[in-house]
């Protein structure tokens, strides 16, 4: 124990100075690391932005003087494609994923495309994938 003491005893001050200087650094350092750390896994929206294209504005309608030829009421609207987030999937996949979702809870866009089916292995399997997970969700229903 003696020696101990008389070892530490040999030791500069400014050693033992710069180590408790170096010490509080690290911990006043702690929370700009954290909050670093917080940020970077924090979500944006500028990145998804950035790489996709800006896209033209919509084709404005054709103007038509002659008065309509028709007064037979208009057929109710066609129900649009529903959009899943498949991302990092190819566009057959996706396809596929849909048509089969849609044909499992058996809504108007549910449709098999038989050629894509048999000729295109992403649309197949996509199709294979949403058929069985939306069937098995709406069986847990």
């Amino acid at each position: 124990m003696k020696k101990q003491n008389a070892q530490r005893s040999q030791i500069p001050a400014k050693y033992l100075i710069l180590n408790e200087e170096s010490t509080m650094r690290a911990i006043a350092a702690i929370p700009i690391l954290l909050v670093t750390t917080i940020l970077g896994c924090a979500p944006t929206t500028t990145g998804q932005k950035e790489s996709q294209s800006p896209s033209p504005p919509p084709p404005s309608p054709p103007t038509s003087t002659a008065p309509p030829t028709s007064t037979a009421p208009s057929s109710p609207p066609q129900p649009t494609r529903p959009v899943y987030n498949l991302t990092g999937y190819s566009p057959s996949f996706k396809d596929g994923y849909i048509d089969g979702c849609e044909t499992a809870k058996k809504t108007p866009n549910g449709a098999k495309d038989e050629r894509r089916f048999a000729d295109d292995k992403q649309y197949r399997l996509g199709w294979s994938d949403g058929f069985s997970l939306c069937g098995r969700n709406r069986a847990e229903k």
